[in-house]
């Protein structure tokens, strides 16, 4: 589109070394007009997404938004997130999604964190947004993005921007910075081993290496209808879905979430080619009773991680007609390992070093042991990845990403091994992280909101495994002499304070907790003092309580 000037002269040597605005304008100009992505109704067109995302930036601008500044979206899956992550990016600014789950208080931690300067929140679901804010002293503006412009609705929250309206009668940002791959372009904030989540920072060259690569993976065209139901301010739907579909020239179709009963429809309606996934969608899917119509889709592959047992994965793709490939990944790189497809399957295996479609790009993978000495194949240890698009560290936390990054490689905090032709296998988690629902879940802030509980003296928090083949998670609790708690007021406490995904699911109260000569909880204790961990628990499903309603 002749009406937009680029933001700088792409003279570098690396095809990922590129700036979303950069790389989106180079897309665009293969085919305008055609379908990007079919979204909450919608269909947007490359130039469509170009046009108002250039929109966006100068709206933010005439709101004194600059480079670096921060942003919260606070959103469902919806094209004014994009206009605003891509908009944003064409200044310089930083959007940082929220996970709309979060409850006040866990969002006004990411707005503090962060220092947020304004925010964008959809009207449906505004409450907790709109308390945190009032616990947030740097936000300066606030934006509604309300698609059906219901008066009445909108009058109710006096002094908030209309996202739609301001967009629509801004021009077209004219550049006047440069921006550099190396810029960062988004704030993920994801849990650790800490209470509170981390921010990684995740530049432009990052994303624009992860849709290549991901387009390179899938032996994807401009054919290709990719499908996700994952949410935008999971890391996931936008490296590999959202920057996929645009490396490869391709029409995205999103879905604003998962429903199992729901699924195939909406597979077979957008006509999809390649789906993005995560782990318990592929269990719960093959648990549904078969259907004559199995087949009846246009799917060519299933695209995520873990890693499952080789006999699920064929069950799966004989009873679909599909191939699917599983992977290893965080958000700290875009880039881990990635089974090939048609290729001969190991067990439990997570495949090789992703691959660039550029030989320059390098991709390692190493095993190494607690002083990061490198391991023989075979052997189990920390599983460290090196390569250029590498975060550029957790957000104001120095100490954090000392831990994680180190002499140009990154420490994932899991535990795997090698064999001799170099595909990894995950072993374990070496951080107390719990990976539930495709979330990742401090344990310490679990146990924490907890501990806050007026009966409650210790308790404890870990990760024990589900029948969807993910994390699941148990507390053990302590009561206060003298008091008692039910596990049903717990969840409902729990529920009042966390987001629904970080509530446990087991329950086992105790009268005692194993602990080392500091006081510390032994909580490899607990791991290991039965098979079954579950058994004789409370458990949240099996109670009848909803915590989402």
């Amino acid at each position: 589109m002749a009406d937009i000037i680029k933001e700088s002269d792409n003279s570098r040597s690396n095809p990922w070394d590129l700036c979303l605005g950069e790389f989106i304008d180079s897309c665009v100009s293969h085919d305008p007009d055609k379908v990007f992505i079919e979204i909450a109704g919608q269909k947007i067109s490359y130039k469509k997404l170009q046009e108002s995302s250039s929109q966006t930036a100068s709206m933010f601008k005439s709101l004194g938004i600059g480079y670096g500044d921060r942003v919260c979206l606070y959103l469902p899956n919806c094209a004014e997130f994009l206009y605003a992550w891509f908009g944003l990016s064409r200044i310089g600014a930083i959007a940082v999604p929220v996970n709309t789950a979060y409850k006040t208080a866990e969002t006004a931690y990411i707005l503090n964190d962060a220092e947020a300067s304004a925010v964008v929140g959809h009207i449906d679901i505004l409450s907790s947004l709109a308390e945190a804010v009032g616990l947030c002293d740097s936000v300066n503006h606030c934006l509604i993005v309300d698609p059906h412009r219901e008066a009445d609705r909108s009058d109710q929250h006096k002094g908030w921007i209309d996202f739609t309206s301001r967009i629509e009668t801004s021009g077209l940002y004219a550049p006047v910075i440069d921006i550099s791959p190396s810029d960062v372009s988004m704030l993920v904030y994801t849990s650790g081993t800490t209470g509170n989540p981390k921010g990684v920072q995740v530049t432009h060259k990052m994303y624009v290496a992860a849709g290549q690569g991901f387009a390179h993976w899938t032996h994807a065209t401009d054919k290709d209808r990719f499908f996700t139901c994952l949410p935008y301010f999971h890391a996931n739907a936008q490296y590999y879905s959202t920057m996929g579909a645009l490396a490869a020239r391709a029409t995205l179709i999103v879905s604003d979430r998962f429903s199992a009963s729901a699924f195939w429809g909406q597979v077979r309606e957008a006509q999809a080619t390649v789906v993005n996934f995560i782990g318990m969608m592929m269990p719960v899917l093959s648990k549904q009773d078969p259907k004559d119509s199995d087949l009846d889709n246009t799917v060519r592959l299933f695209y995520g991680s873990p890693a499952f047992d080789p006999e699920f994965l064929d069950e799966f793709q004989e009873r679909f007609g599909t191939d699917i490939i599983v992977g290893f990944g965080m958000t700290e790189t875009c880039y881990g390992t990635i089974e090939g497809i048609g290729a001969l399957r190991r067990p439990n295996s997570s495949g090789l070093a992703r691959r660039h479609p550029d030989q320059r790009f390098d991709n390692q993978i190493k095993i190494v042991d607690t002083y990061g000495n490198a391991l023989a194949n075979g052997q189990i240890g920390e599983i460290t990845i090196k390569n250029p698009v590498l975060m550029t560290g957790y957000w104001r936390n120095p100490e954090q990403t000392d831990l994680a990054l180190r002499d140009g490689w990154l420490y994932t905090g899991d535990l795997g091994r090698m064999d001799d032709d170099g595909y990894l296998y995950f072993v374990d988690r070496k951080k107390d992280v719990i990976r539930r629902r495709g979330e990742n879940i401090s344990s310490q802030e679990v146990e924490d909101v907890i501990k806050q509980h007026p009966n409650v003296l210790d308790c404890a928090v870990i990760a024990v495994p589900s029948e969807l083949g993910e994390d699941d998670v148990k507390a053990y609790i302590l009561p206060k002499v003298g008091n008692s708690v039910s596990a049903e007021n717990l969840i409902h406490w729990c529920s009042e304070h966390l987001a629904y995904f970080k509530v446990p699911r087991y329950i086992e109260m105790r009268t005692e907790l194993p602990r080392t000569p500091s006081l510390r909880v032994r909580k490899d204790m607990l791991r290991s003092e039965k098979d079954d961990l579950i058994s004789g628990c409370f458990d949240l499903e099996k109670s009848g309580i909803d915590i989402r309603s």
